[in-house]
C-alpha cells in the first residue's frame, strides 16, 4: 500500500511524490510535492518510466502529474495515489486497479475499455468524452463526479456510489447497477436502458425495487 507522506516543506499540506533509487525502484523516503520539488521535469520522467517498465505497480504516488497519451493496457495498480492528476488522450484496455485513489482527477478524451477497478475512489473527478465501456467497476466511489459525454455502458457497477454526481449526456446502458447509489444526482440526458435500475438506489428511502417504482432518475430508454 501507498504511504501518504506530506511534502517536506513544513508549511505545505500537499502530498509528496514517490522517490526512486538509482535502479528506478520506488523507495519510502520523504519527498516534495509537485509545487516544491526542485526538478519537476525529472520526477515526471521517472514516474512515466516506472509505469512504462512495470506491469504491476504498487504504492506509487503521482499527485498532480499530467499523463498524456501513455499506454496503460493491462497495467495493474495496487494502492496507488493519482489524486488531482490529469489524464488526456489515453487509449488502453484491461487496466486493473485495487485500493487506489483518483480523487479530483480529470479524464479527458480517454478510452479505458474492459477495465477491472474495485475498491477504488474517483470522488470529485471530472470525466469528459471518456469511455469505461465493458468494465468491472465494483464497489467504487464516484461521489461528486462530473461526467460529460461519457459512457459506462456494459459495465458492472455493483454497490458503487454516484452520490451528488453531475451526469450530463452520460450513458449507463446494459449495466449492473444493483445496490448502486445515485442519490441527489443532477442528470441530463442520462440513459439507463437495459440496466437493472429497479435494484439501484435513487432516493435516501431505498432502492426503486423496495419502493415499488420502476426507477428513480434519468431515462431508461
Amino acid at each position: 500500500m501507498y504511504t501518504l507522506n506530506k511534502c517536506l516543506v513544513h508549511s505545505c499540506k500537499n502530498l509528496a511524490l514517490s522517490t526512486f533509487d538509482e535502479d528506478g525502484n520506488i523507495t519510502g523516503k520523504g519527498n516534495y510535492c509537485l509545487d516544491h520539488i526542485s526538478d519537476p521535469g525529472k520526477i515526471k520522467e521517472q514516474i512515466y518510466a516506472y509505469i512504462k517498465n512495470h506491469d504491476v505497480i504498487t504504492g506509487l504516488n503521482t499527485t498532480g502529474i499530467t499523463f498524456t497519451g501513455i499506454d496503460l493496457t493491462n497495467k495493474r495498480f495496487y494502492g496507488c495515489n493519482f489524486q488531482h492528476c490529469t489524464f488526456t488522450n489515453l487509449h488502453s484496455e484491461g487496466l486493473r486497479s485495487r485500493m487506489s485513489m483518483f480523487d479530483f482527477a480529470t479524464f479527458s478524451d480517454c478510452t479505458l475499455l474492459n477495465c477491472n477497478m474495485q475498491f477504488t475512489s474517483f470522488a470529485g473527478c471530472t470525466f469528459s468524452h471518456t469511455l469505461f465501456t465493458g468494465s468491472d467497476m465494483v464497489q467504487n466511489n464516484f461521489n461528486g463526479v462530473q461526467s460529460f459525454q461519457s459512457s459506462f455502458d456494459d459495465s458492472d457497477l455493483y454497490n458503487s456510489r454516484f452520490i451528488r454526481a453531475k451526469l450530463i449526456n452520460t450513458s449507463f446502458r446494459n449495466c449492473n447497477v444493483k445496490k448502486t447509489f445515485f442519490i441527489e444526482c443532477t442528470q441530463e440526458n442520462v440513459s439507463f436502458k437495459m440496466s437493472n435500475t429497479r435494484e439501484a438506489v435513487f432516493t435516501p428511502l431505498g432502492s426503486a425495487l423496495s419502493l415499488g417504482i420502476d426507477q428513480g432518475g434519468g431515462s431508461i430508454f
